[in-house]
Protein backbone atom coordinates (compact mmCIF):
# COMPACT_ATOMS: atom_id res chain seq x y z
CA UNK A 1 0.00 0.00 0.00
CA UNK A 2 1.40 3.39 -0.99
CA UNK A 3 2.55 5.62 1.86
CA UNK A 4 1.17 8.74 0.17
CA UNK A 5 -2.26 7.14 -0.24
CA UNK A 6 -2.28 6.21 3.46
CA UNK A 7 -1.25 9.70 4.55
CA UNK A 8 -3.70 11.51 2.25
CA UNK A 9 -6.53 9.18 3.27
CA UNK A 10 -5.72 9.77 6.92
CA UNK A 11 -5.78 13.56 6.41
CA UNK A 12 -9.11 13.39 4.60
CA UNK A 13 -10.53 11.40 7.52
CA UNK A 14 -9.10 13.86 10.08
CA UNK A 15 -10.52 16.89 8.27
CA UNK A 16 -13.88 15.19 7.63
CA UNK A 17 -14.24 14.31 11.30
CA UNK A 18 -13.13 17.78 12.40
CA UNK A 19 -15.93 19.16 10.21
CA UNK A 20 -18.40 16.79 11.89
CA UNK A 21 -19.21 14.87 8.71
CA UNK A 22 -19.82 11.15 8.34
CA UNK A 23 -18.46 9.30 5.32
CA UNK A 24 -22.01 9.15 4.00
CA UNK A 25 -22.55 12.91 4.40
CA UNK A 26 -19.26 13.73 2.66
CA UNK A 27 -20.00 11.24 -0.12
CA UNK A 28 -23.41 12.80 -0.76
CA UNK A 29 -21.93 16.31 -0.89
CA UNK A 30 -19.31 15.14 -3.41
CA UNK A 31 -21.54 12.89 -5.50
CA UNK A 32 -19.65 9.74 -4.47
CA UNK A 33 -20.68 6.61 -2.61
CA UNK A 34 -19.78 6.24 1.06
CA UNK A 35 -17.79 3.12 0.13
CA UNK A 36 -15.64 5.20 -2.23
CA UNK A 37 -14.87 7.71 0.55
CA UNK A 38 -14.09 4.81 2.90
CA UNK A 39 -11.80 3.27 0.31
CA UNK A 40 -9.95 6.56 -0.13
CA UNK A 41 -9.57 7.00 3.63
CA UNK A 42 -8.27 3.43 4.00
CA UNK A 43 -5.88 3.93 1.03
CA UNK A 44 -7.64 1.24 -0.98
CA UNK A 45 -8.43 3.66 -3.83
CA UNK A 46 -5.90 5.52 -5.93
CA UNK A 47 -7.81 8.80 -5.94
CA UNK A 48 -7.60 11.05 -8.99
CA UNK A 49 -6.68 14.71 -8.69
CA UNK A 50 -10.15 15.66 -9.92
CA UNK A 51 -11.82 13.63 -7.14
CA UNK A 52 -9.32 14.98 -4.61
CA UNK A 53 -10.34 18.49 -5.64
CA UNK A 54 -14.05 17.61 -5.29
CA UNK A 55 -13.45 16.37 -1.75
CA UNK A 56 -11.46 19.52 -0.91
CA UNK A 57 -14.28 21.73 -2.17
CA UNK A 58 -16.86 19.78 -0.17
CA UNK A 59 -14.70 20.02 2.96
CA UNK A 60 -14.04 23.71 2.26
CA UNK A 61 -10.25 23.33 2.36
CA UNK A 62 -7.47 23.68 -0.17
CA UNK A 63 -6.21 20.49 -1.80
CA UNK A 64 -2.82 21.17 -0.22
CA UNK A 65 -4.36 20.45 3.20
CA UNK A 66 -4.43 16.76 2.32
CA UNK A 67 -0.64 16.83 2.09
CA UNK A 68 -0.04 18.54 5.45
CA UNK A 69 1.10 15.65 7.60
CA UNK A 70 4.15 14.54 9.45
CA UNK A 71 5.79 11.23 8.63
CA UNK A 72 7.14 11.20 12.16
CA UNK A 73 3.88 12.24 13.85
CA UNK A 74 3.57 9.08 15.94
CA UNK A 75 7.13 9.59 17.24
CA UNK A 76 6.64 13.22 18.27
CA UNK A 77 6.78 14.16 21.96
CA UNK A 78 3.33 14.70 23.50
CA UNK A 79 3.55 18.50 23.50
CA UNK A 80 4.49 18.58 19.80
CA UNK A 81 1.56 16.27 18.96
CA UNK A 82 -0.75 18.73 20.69
CA UNK A 83 0.75 21.61 18.70
CA UNK A 84 0.23 19.63 15.46
CA UNK A 85 -3.40 19.00 16.44
CA UNK A 86 -3.95 22.71 17.13
CA UNK A 87 -2.43 23.60 13.75
CA UNK A 88 -4.68 21.01 12.07
CA UNK A 89 -7.74 22.56 13.71
CA UNK A 90 -6.76 26.12 12.82
CA UNK A 91 -5.78 25.44 9.24
CA UNK A 92 -9.37 24.56 8.39
CA UNK A 93 -10.71 28.01 9.28
CA UNK A 94 -10.75 31.43 7.70
CA UNK A 95 -8.23 34.15 8.52
CA UNK A 96 -10.58 35.99 10.89
CA UNK A 97 -11.22 32.90 12.99
CA UNK A 98 -7.51 32.08 13.10
CA UNK A 99 -6.72 35.65 14.22
CA UNK A 100 -9.37 35.41 16.95
CA UNK A 101 -7.93 32.07 18.13
CA UNK A 102 -4.43 33.61 18.18
CA UNK A 103 -5.65 36.50 20.32
CA UNK A 104 -7.40 34.17 22.75
CA UNK A 105 -4.33 31.96 23.01
CA UNK A 106 -2.14 35.00 23.55
CA UNK A 107 -4.32 36.13 26.46
CA UNK A 108 -4.36 32.65 28.00
CA UNK A 109 -0.56 32.45 27.79
CA UNK A 110 -0.13 35.94 29.31
CA UNK A 111 -2.30 34.99 32.28
CA UNK A 112 -0.53 31.65 32.76
CA UNK A 113 2.80 33.48 33.21
CA UNK A 114 1.42 35.65 36.04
Amino acid sequence: MSEILKNVGKRIREIRKAKGLSQTALAEKCGFTFSYIGGVERAEKNISLINLEKIAVCLDVGVHQFFVYSYQYEQLPANEKIIQEVVSMLIQHDEGTIEMAKNILSEVLKRSRQ
